[in-house]
């Protein structure tokens, strides 16, 4: 199951959106943002299919 998630890019702080999997309680992964192209590492927190806690933040270059 997945769920779009908005939130604000660490680098240019633009609101972007990302798909994020309710089926996975804990996972950190890197996604570019798609205005600035910077990485982002993401981690979602899931309990119960609802999302309890996010983290987006920059990864210095």
């Amino acid at each position: 199951m997945e769920r779009e998630h908005f939130f604000q890019c660490p680098h240019c702080w633009e609101e972007i959106s990302m798909i994020l999997d309710q089926s996975v309680y804990q996972q950190t992964y890197i996604e570019d943002c798609e205005v600035c192209c910077n990485p982002i590492e993401i981690t979602p927190v899931f309990e119960e299919g609802e999302l309890i806690s996010f983290n987006a933040q920059s990864i210095e270059q």
